[in-house]
């Protein structure tokens, strides 16, 4: 019998207790930058009655309870709603059929809000904080469509048969970050119906005031110039559904406390939710979630 198969075996963690150090000093890091910007540091929780719409999310229902929050986006614009300042959060985060060598079903979250902020000087802080947990340098920034351009003839040789005009285009993505060169990217304007919150171009609707942190090819944040009209926001919602329900996912109700701080007045904001588990797989050099966390989903 395999040390693996002894019953209880796999009791220690993954992560070594250096790696456990660098990611304390991390958080310390992260929250004298913040501290240096007077921004709030909050905590909501990680159950909510309600969860998100998003076709490309999967929640872990609790029954009788609600959901693990897969961000904690929605309750931190309630927040914003209600008067707070710009403010920030760590804490874990819960999404479904996560697993893998970059995967966790629970991970660690770093989420923030910028009051009069557009996606372009969030990005901006974004850069300055890389500097600082990372070291410096040039964060590069190139639009979607750049990075489609990007595909290689191979791949859009490949977009025929059944996939839909949307499949396409995101096969095509995918394969333009593969040909990124390593180093730092900030992927902006996203196609209108991938704004998922963001708000629309004004000068050009077609794309959304959304941005994706891209480094080393491996995706850690994504960002948006938030959407505030309500109207719009249930829209979403309600679109997002039809699609879960035409791909047999479960149907999820919009959340309502979110349409109501929204009605009620969410003040012009950017707000951004980044990985930690992989800024410090990148920090430490590795590709593998499981070095950077106690104890991933097969030892919890």
């Amino acid at each position: 019998m395999s040390v693996r198969s002894v019953p209880g075996s796999d009791w220690r963690p993954t992560a070594t207790l250096d790696a456990l150090r660098a990611r304390a000093a991390m958080l310390a890091a992260i929250r004298a930058f913040f501290a240096e910007r007077d921004v709030l540091e909050v905590q909501t929780g990680v159950l909510g009655a309600a969860t998100v719409t998003e076709p490309a999310v999967e929640s872990i229902a609790v029954p009788g309870l609600g959901f693990l929050q897969t961000s904690p986006e929605y309750p931190m614009k309630r927040l914003l709603a209600a008067g707070a300042p710009s403010i920030y959060q760590i804490g874990p985060v819960f999404r479904a059929g996560e697993r893998g060598h970059r995967h966790n079903p629970e991970f660690t979250m770093l989420e923030w809000y910028r009051l009069g902020f557009d996606d372009h000087a969030l990005m901006d802080e974004v850069a300055a904080l890389l500097d600082r947990v990372l070291g410096p340098e040039t964060t590069r920034r190139c639009t979607y469509a750049d990075v489609v351009a990007r595909a290689p003839a191979t791949v859009l040789a490949q977009v025929v048969g059944d996939l839909s005009a949307r499949e396409a285009l995101d096969l095509r993505f995918s394969a333009g970050l593969d040909a990124l060169p390593l180093g730092r990217w900030l992927v902006t304007d996203y196609p209108a119906d991938q704004a998922a919150l963001a708000r629309r171009r004004a000068h050009d609707p077609a794309v959304s005031a959304r941005f994706e942190l891209v480094i080393d090819g491996l995706e850690v944040a994504n960002g948006y110039h938030e959407l505030t009209d309500p109207v719009e926001q249930r829209e979403r919602f309600a679109n997002d559904r039809a699609r879960r329900r035409a791909a047999g996912q479960a149907d999820h109700a919009p959340d309502e406390r979110l349409l109501a701080a929204l009605a009620e007045g969410l003040p012009d904001c950017s707000g951004v939710a980044l990985g930690l588990d992989r800024l410090l797989m990148l920090k430490l050099g590795t590709r593998r979630i499981a070095d950077v966390i106690a104890f991933p989903i097969d030892r919890a």
